[in-house]
């Protein structure tokens, strides 16, 4: 007879954490030509501190009005964070903390990516009210 070992809570969490960030990365790259993905994750590749998991960079291309900058010369942002298996969603808390930094920084979008392995993957996108409004990897990074 075959013994069956459980994996701790936070062993399962971390293995959801890190398949969350693997289908991001897939199901984004698929129709993300120019954008680049930067994970933030701690030295042993678990969770690390901070409210955006992945940041998603790409140049700006279009035509400057600033008398110094050219084509090129800035930068499209958009804050990433990501849910997996029966994590909660973002709470109001994490909501004002997302929109302070994409304020800071200037973002074109926060972004919130949920996996629920054999049931869903679902991008949606923070709109006005702190609603999430679904979305797609193609109208986010195509």
């Amino acid at each position: 007879m075959v013994k069956k070992v459980e994996q701790s809570a936070w062993r399962k969490a971390a293995n959801t954490d890190r398949w969350t960030e693997i289908l991001f990365r897939a199901l984004s790259s698929r129709v993300a030509k120019r954008w680049r993905f930067v994970s933030f994750r701690g030295t042993a590749g678990g969770e690390w501190r901070g409210i955006v998991d992945v940041l998603a960079i790409r140049k700006d291309t279009s035509r400057s009005d600033h008398a110094l900058l050219k084509s090129g010369d800035l930068f499209d942002i958009v804050l990433v964070q990501m849910k997996g298996g029966s994590a909660k969603g973002p709470s109001v808390g994490d909501i004002d903390r997302l929109r302070t930094v994409a304020k800071h920084y200037r973002t074109k979008e926060i972004v919130l990516f949920s996996w629920n392995r054999g049931r869903r993957t679902k991008f949606q996108k923070l709109g006005r009210g702190a609603k999430w409004m679904d979305s797609s990897a193609q109208a986010l990074f195509g």
